[in-house]
């Protein structure tokens, strides 16, 4: 008796009309927020980037077109030991408890599919070499996450009993996160939206606001000012942590965050004088109560570079 292969994971996207990318592994990459160019490039090499008929899809440096369907698999992952790397940490609070950094924009959190190395864990490791087993093997310490793409504060247990706290007050909002956010239009000057967010139906790589059948998503949104070029700086106070969920919301209101390519509007992005490199989403602050003194800990990340045109 052979053993069944294992089942390879595949996407299927078509091009649709009025795409702003002129090169198809771009557009990819954009459809595929998970996976980074180099690794698209790298699976195109090796055979796994097709059209429907299972012919090689044309050179990545070509131009989408409108129509195209394309299917890209990935291969099995390959079982990887997490391995510490010395990447730098912006830390701005520690005791033996818990850690709390500045994560950078374009650093991923853990270890995936497309990023095997060079993640938040890899830089954790190094610099608390006894976090490796802490919540769990794959990602230790990790209560919560943010995008790649996505920069700010984070916080990290160092111990068992700090990562059950942690991961406790997440599980019931006992805490407060104020993001801030540069978005195309000026939505209402505060609100909030109290949605069902879940897969999109009309494209599985991205959430949508659903009308039945999500999870529900809180957020309260302010806006803090108006500024040139049609854009707004605007706050966000979210009670819950679904994927991409203040992407989806200030998108659903017309007013989506400028350098999402997926839930944006690149064509307004190209437009501006400094079209910048990602989503302008930081994670401002992190209101919380210490996992075991209980003592308020109030953590504030300052903004990046790619922030200061628009404060």
């Amino acid at each position: 008796m052979t053993e069944a292969p294992e089942e390879l994971e595949s996407f299927t996207l078509t091009v649709e009309g009025g795409v702003s990318e002129r090169r198809l592994d771009q557009w990819l990459a954009h459809r595929l927020p998970e996976l980074t160019r180099t690794r698209i490039q790298a699976l195109a090499k090796q055979g796994l980037l097709t059209d429907l008929e299972g012919r090689p899809a044309p050179k990545l440096s070509s131009a989408p077109i409108p129509g195209a369907t394309f299917i890209l698999t990935l291969p099995p992952a390959e079982p990887t030991d997490l391995v510490p790397e010395d990447i730098p940490l912006s830390i701005l609070y520690e005791d033996d408890d818990l850690l709390a950094l500045d994560k950078p924009a374009g650093l991923v959190v853990h270890p995936a599919c497309g990023h095997s190395h060079g993640t938040l864990v890899n830089a954790l490791l190094w610099h608390c070499p006894d976090l490796r087993g802490i919540g769990g093997e794959k990602r230790p310490g990790i209560v919560h996450r943010l995008d790649m793409d996505t920069s700010g504060v984070m916080v990290v247990a160092k111990n068992d009993r700090a990562y059950q706290a942690l991961a406790q007050a997440f599980a019931v909002h006992d805490l407060r996160k104020t993001y801030v956010a540069i978005v195309h239009g000026t939505p209402p000057p505060s609100g909030t939206l109290d949605t069902q967010i879940g897969r999109s139906p009309a494209n599985r790589q991205k959430m949508a606001v659903l009308r039945s059948g999500g999870k529900r998503a809180i957020t309260h949104w302010k806006v803090l000012a108006t500024l040139p070029n049609g854009l707004s700086r605007v706050e966000c106070d979210i009670e819950t942590g679904r994927t991409h969920q203040i992407r989806v919301h200030l998108a659903s209101l017309g007013t989506p965050i400028v350098g999402d390519t997926l839930y944006g509007k690149p064509a307004l992005d190209h437009r501006l004088p400094n079209p910048p490199a990602r989503q302008l989403l930081h994670a401002r602050r992190l209101l919380l109560n210490h996992p075991i003194s209980g003592l308020p800990l109030d953590l504030q990340a300052p903004f990046p570079p790619d922030f200061s045109p628009y404060l």
